[in-house]
């Protein structure tokens, strides 16, 4: 899954496996106008972005965080962004993120198992501390490490996480973008909604717009510089995160993207978090 992966992404109707099959086999946007309701031409364009990308195992990539406030001024962390994939839909990622500079965060380590209907399951270990800390479900709306992203929006964008209306195609920076509205099903989320623009083209995520607790346009992510890996894997090099109601944003950078490292379960469990390095 992208970060998908936010991040990856941040990208769910419960379905059946028959379902599942009968969505690859007659996708709905092949369908006459007339047969398709707006919802499942949503989840279908979504589940379309998702599956397109399949496949890939797992993944490690450096990444660079520039902190921006309203006056412009920068500051800047690196860290490592790790994931591994499920296969099963009906089970989420797991990932994990481990900075190394500044100094005064080196070392700290966030481990989260994307669910479903269910909280995500998060870890921070902070070495300051030297313990680890659960992030409670009604905390993760909260700021990850003083950047514009939420706790949230740091684990996987699991397909049925979500359910989607598909609302319009429009332009969007020099492509054609179908235009879908997600609403997170699980509980404690920070946003009402959340709207997609999806390219019509490699099928990849350009822009989310997410809506806060009282309905309002709270912040606005954009997907940029993407490239292709082993011929199949597109995944973007930067995503900017614009708090539209506080002029602050987040820049992450991505580089040296890696696929089919050879990682395991076991390098995504808690108790590993105060070894890394």
């Amino acid at each position: 899954m992208k970060q998908r992966n936010i991040f990856s992404a941040t990208l769910l109707f419960v379905v059946s496996m028959i379902g599942s099959a009968q969505l690859l086999v007659s996708p709905a946007w092949a369908a006459a106008p007339e047969e398709v309701n707006a919802e499942e031409l949503g989840f279908n364009i979504a589940a379309r972005s998702d599956r397109s990308d399949r496949g890939f195992g797992d993944s490690e990539a450096e990444m660079t965080m520039v902190l921006r406030n309203a006056a412009g001024k920068e500051s800047s962390r690196t860290m490592k962004f790790t994931t591994l994939e499920i296969p099963d839909e009906s089970v989420g990622d797991k990932s994990l993120v481990l900075f190394s500079t500044p100094r005064d965060i080196e070392g700290t380590a966030l481990l989260s198992y994307a669910k479903m209907l269910d909280p995500d399951d998060q870890w921070l270990y902070l070495p300051a501390l030297k313990r680890v800390k659960r992030i409670s479900s009604r905390n993760k709306s909260g700021p990850f490490v003083g950047s514009e992203f939420a706790f949230e929006d740091f684990t996987a964008s699991e397909l049925n996480k979500f359910s989607y209306t598909y609302l319009k195609e429009e332009p969007c920076g020099g492509l054609q973008c179908d235009v879908v509205e997600r609403v997170p099903r699980y509980e404690s989320s920070g946003y009402t909604k959340q709207i997609s623009w999806v390219d019509t083209t490699d099928y990849q995520i350009r822009k989310i717009e997410f809506y806060d607790r009282r309905g309002s346009l709270l912040k606005e992510l954009i997907f940029e510089d993407y490239r292709i890996y082993e011929e199949k894997y597109w995944r973007p090099h930067r995503l900017i995160m614009k708090n539209l109601q506080t002029n602050k944003s987040t820049d992450l950078v991505y580089s040296e993207y890696k696929f089919g490292v050879g990682l395991t379960d076991k390098d995504f469990v808690k108790g590993r978090l105060s070894r890394l390095r």
